[in-house]
């Protein structure tokens, strides 16, 4: 069974001549273990792929199935407690919590779905060791710097027992060798069983995918494996 399954989903805002046909048909399917990178040009609705494959908002048509559930048959609150223990979601704004250290941040979503505060922290200084940051868990978001914000918000999206990652340009603030790093966390979740999606602009960090998808106006207009990417040069399995 697919972990995320997209049949046909389209997404209109507004209406009449202000009409914008933000997503037009869409079908995709990622499995558990799987990592597909979504590229594309400004505008093309990649986010908005992400944002409905995440329960953040809804589809106008179609059919969105995470771990075999409809979302559209579910209410808000089973929504939110998808969201909390199934799905993680790094947003290109990061959205950390200003009054939380960085472990606290990271620790959060283990904590709301009932896991001891102590034990979340441990995997939360985990998540953070696996990402260069074992010296920043202590810091404040306001302390770290872009870079560093981003890396958290990985780690927040990959600690516990997440079963689908959706990334937003999860690289932007990063130099080539932590991007290469974020990529390497995600694909080593995916190695746990995680399916994840990743929106990028960067060729090199869409080469750590199993599958490329490219969307344009809205419509996906193809599909690729791509070449061996930095993993496969490590010597490491993909």
């Amino acid at each position: 069974m697919s972990m995320l399954e997209l049949s046909q989903v389209s997404k209109v805002y507004g209406q009449g001549a202000a009409e914008v046909h933000a997503l037009r048909e869409v079908s995709l399917a990622v499995d558990p273990g799987v990592m597909v990178a979504v590229m594309g040009p400004s505008g093309s609705g990649k986010s908005t792929l992400l944002t409905i494959a995440g329960s953040l908002e809804e589809a106008s048509s179609g059919q969105v199935l995470v771990a075999g559930q409809d979302l559209a048959a579910m209410s808000r609150n089973d929504k939110a407690r998808l969201r909390r223990r199934s799905i993680g979601y790094v947003f290109q704004d990061f959205n950390l919590l200003p009054g939380l250290t960085a472990a606290e941040n990271v620790a959060l979503p283990l904590e709301l779905d009932g896991i001891g505060a102590r034990k979340a922290q441990q995997a939360g200084l985990r998540a953070l060791t696996d990402l260069g940051l074992a010296d920043r868990a202590s810091n404040y978001p306001d302390q770290l710097s872009g870079g560093e914000r981003q890396r958290v918000a990985i780690a927040r999206a990959v600690v516990g027992d997440r079963q689908l990652l959706l990334a937003d340009e999860p690289s932007g603030a990063l130099d080539s060798a932590n991007g290469d790093a974020v990529m390497r966390v995600i694909r080593t979740a995916c190695k746990r069983g995680v399916a994840a999606v990743v929106v990028t602009h960067d060729a090199q960090l869409a080469s750590w995918a199993d599958r490329v998808v490219f969307i344009r106006d809205g419509r996906i207009i193809d599909q690729t494996v791509p070449a061996p990417g930095p993993e496969s040069l490590l010597g490491q399995d993909r």
